[in-house]
This record gives C-alpha cells, sequence and structure tokens, in this order.
C-alpha cells in the first residue's frame, strides 16, 4: 500500500491516547495522552520522537474531548512541536472501537455503524458513549479525514457457536444479537500475531491480559476459540471494579432486599472487584502492599484475582486438549512479578514452570519458563494502537 499517516485513538470514560503512526512502515511520529478529560487536573503528555521532545503538563483544564483532541493536533503540527505540517496530512483516523449491532472487525464509521453503537449503549455505554463523542469531534476538526473503527470483538467471531451462546431463548440472540462477544480484541490480537512470528506451524496459547480491566483468550494457530468475557465487559474474571462473572439472580433478589437498580450497578460496576473484596483500592500494587502489613481483605482479592485466572486458563486447557504457550500482558500481567508466579504455581500439574530468576527480570519482552517446562511462559507488553493501524490498513488494502 502507499505510505499513509495514520491517526490511532484510543478513548477512555475520561481519557484519550493518541499515536500516529507512518503506515505500512509502522514509524511512530508521535503521540499523547491526556488523563482526567472534564477536570481542571488533567494530565497532558505529548511526544515527538523524532525531535526527541517530550511535553508533561499536570493541573490542566480540559473541559471536554474537543479541547483535548484540540490540543494534541496544535502540538501535533506546531512549528517546535510538530510531526507533521498541517492536520490534512492525516488521511485516515482509526479508532479501537468496542461494540457495535451487526458490526464485528474493522468498518468505515458510517451512520449506520454509529446507529449499531448506539444500540448497545445499555451494554457497553461507558465505552461506546466516549468513542461516539471523540468521533463526532473528530468530524468536526478533520473534516477530510477517513474515520474507521476496529472492532474490539472482531477478533473473536472465530470462537465456535457452542462457547458463544448462551442457555437462554434463541429467539434473543436472533433479535438482540446476545451472545459471547469477548473484547480485548486489539491486544489479544497483537499476542497472537507475536506468537504467529515465533510457532508458524500452529500452537495452542492462553493470552492473559491482567490490569483494570481483565480478560484470558484462547487462541489456536492464530486465531480466538473461547474467551473469559461474556457479552458485556462486566462479566469474565474480577477485574479492578467491575465484579465479573457474577449469579443472575441477585440482582432481582436485591431489588426485592430494597434495593434500587442504580445502587446494584453501582455494586457491580464501581464498587465491586479487587475494590469491592478488599476495601483498600481497585490498584493491584496497593493490594500487595497492603497484603504484606497484614490486612486480609487485601489478601483475599488478590486470591479470589488469581483464583479466577487458574480457573479460566484450566477450562481453555481442556478445551484446546493442551497448551504451547501461556502469555502475560497488560499492565498487571506485565509489570507484577507476584501474580505471575502465584498463576504458574498453581498450574504446575498442566507442565507449566516458571523460572524465578527469569520472572524477576526488568526485560520487557521475554520467556520466564523454567528449561523443564512442558508450556512456553511469555511475558509480552501488548500494543493494541500498532494493531488497530494494522486492521485499518488492511482495511484500506482491500478497499482499493
Amino acid at each position: 500500500m502507499k505510505t499513509t499517516k495514520v491517526l490511532v485513538c484510543n478513548v477512555g470514560s475520561t481519557s484519550l491516547k493518541f499515536k500516529l503512526y507512518l503506515m505500512p512502515e509502522k514509524n511512530l511520529l508521535a503521540e499523547g495522552k491526556i488523563e482526567r478529560v472534564g477536570t481542571e487536573e488533567a494530565i497532558y503528555y505529548y511526544g515527538n520522537p523524532d525531535r526527541n521532545l517530550t511535553i508533561y503538563e499536570e493541573q490542566q483544564l480540559v473541559p471536554d474531548y474537543l479541547n483535548g483532541i484540540q490540543r494534541f493536533l496544535n502540538d501535533l503540527t506546531g512549528e517546535e512541536t510538530g510531526a507533521i505540517r498541517h492536520v490534512e496530512e492525516i488521511e485516515v483516523v482509526g479508532f479501537k472501537t468496542v461494540l457495535a449491532k451487526n458490526y464485528y472487525g474493522v468498518h468505515e464509521l458510517t451512520d449506520e455503524v454509529m446507529e449499531g453503537m448506539k444500540f448497545y449503549m445499555g451494554i457497553a455505554g461507558s465505552h461506546n458513549g466516549p468513542y461516539m463523542q471523540a468521533i463526532e469531534q473528530f468530524q468536526k476538526l478533520l473534516p477530510s479525514a477517513r474515520f474507521i473503527g476496529s472492532f474490539e470483538t472482531g477478533f473473536h467471531q472465530t470462537i465456535p457457536m457452542e462457547r458463544r451462546i448462551y442457555g437462554l431463548p434463541y429467539e434473543w440472540y436472533e433479535t438482540y444479537g446476545i451472545q459471547r462477544m469477548g473484547y480485548h480484541g486489539a491486544s489479544h490480537g497483537y499476542i497472537a500475531g507475536r506468537i504467529d512470528e515465533m510457532e508458524p506451524e500452529g500452537y495452542r496459547m492462553v493470552s492473559c491480559h491482567l490490569g483494570g480491566s481483565s480478560s484470558l483468550c484462547a487462541v489456536e494457530n492464530g486465531k480466538s476459540v473461547d474467551t473469559s468475557f461474556g457479552m458485556s465487559l462486566q462479566t469474565g474474571i474480577l477485574h479492578a471494579n467491575r465484579a465479573g462473572d457474577t449469579d443472575t439472580s441477585l440482582v432481582p433478589f436485591l431489588l426485592s432486599a430494597g434495593m434500587s437498580l442504580e445502587e446494584i450497578n453501582e455494586g457491580l460496576v464501581k464498587r465491586g472487584g479487587l475494590y469491592g473484596i478488599s476495601g483498600v483500592s481497585n490498584d493491584l500494587r496497593d493490594l500487595e502492599q497492603a497484603a504484606k502489613e497484614g490486612n486480609e481483605r487485601a489478601e483475599l482479592a488478590i486470591s479470589v484475582f488469581v483464583t479466577n485466572i487458574v480457573r479460566t486458563i484450566g477450562s481453555f486447557w481442556a478445551e484446546m486438549g493442551g497448551l504451547e504457550y501461556l502469555v502475560f500482558t497488560g499492565g498487571i500481567g506485565e509489570n507484577s512479578v507476584m501474580i505471575r508466579e502465584r498463576v504458574c504455581e498453581r498450574l504446575k500439574h498442566l507442565g507449566v514452570c516458571l523460572d524465578r530468576q527469569k520472572n524477576l527480570s526488568g526485560e520487557k519482552e521475554r520467556e520466564i519458563s523454567a528449561q523443564d517446562s512442558a508450556v512456553k511462559i511469555l511475558v509480552i507488553p501488548t500494543n493494541e494502537e500498532i494493531e488497530v493501524a494494522r486492521r485499518v490498513c488492511r482495511y484500506l488494502e482491500r478497499r482499493k
């Protein structure tokens, strides 16, 4: 394909991340990050590798996405900071979009696709809402660019139907599309691509994306065959604040006990997970420190998290009939020596043997399995933005 400048935007409920790539060379031209959008205490970061330039500012006023995007574009084209001269040089903006009815994989963000995103606001409102807002603002600021969404559900469309369908009335699947969707598709897809490079002949792998939001994915020969996530991002293993898999009968029970639906939802989504069990923090680093100091609930939260991971890996191992690779990625997966050690210790009976010295190593991408381990254990930093850029470029190539 011809050389194309692709801006990738990763949108959170109060954050924006940007990376501008020259594709297909995969050269990073500039990057930016804004946290606490909508406040006067926003944190702004901008980096230009070619100029060896970084800007880091705290206590900034960034009232909305429009202001945040404009700030990044101003630095991107600034005389002293810029990586490009004019915003018109950005031909494509790729978004790590989440969920849309009847749209999976990579799609031009037409009115029809945006309606598909709106349909599932009740399932992924905290994700779809911010993305739709950011896309609308980009369309105002970059009227000549193309806007393409790489949906997180796309990577998981290869999961067999018997692992996707719920034991619910089938017409709910037909009418509303209710099924196990799977997310973190850009992350798991990137990890699968890295393993493809190491093992082109075929393999069985579990990718563990562990962070504020966590999920596991079973991968055979580069394709997703199962995932811990369900229809919503509320499901699966324990998250930082979200409860993960929970008995559905608890909702009507708590309603009958006098709680409101808003209170129940807050408990499931904001006051659950690691934070809910520990009562200390939603940050695993805080929990590790509290557990060392003897906090029993912090230790319990960590143990529940590890048990969720081990249980899921075991079920994937049974489904695939074995395992060649176990990969840790995401903020916790890449950085928590303790979580990796505890998980692997519980999987010894499956031939997972960790080398403790390698596990302690500070190298970013590395193998941490012992010499006699039947399973290769790896730490691989994920790169969701480059995965989105690749998918966007493949989409453009197919539609020449």
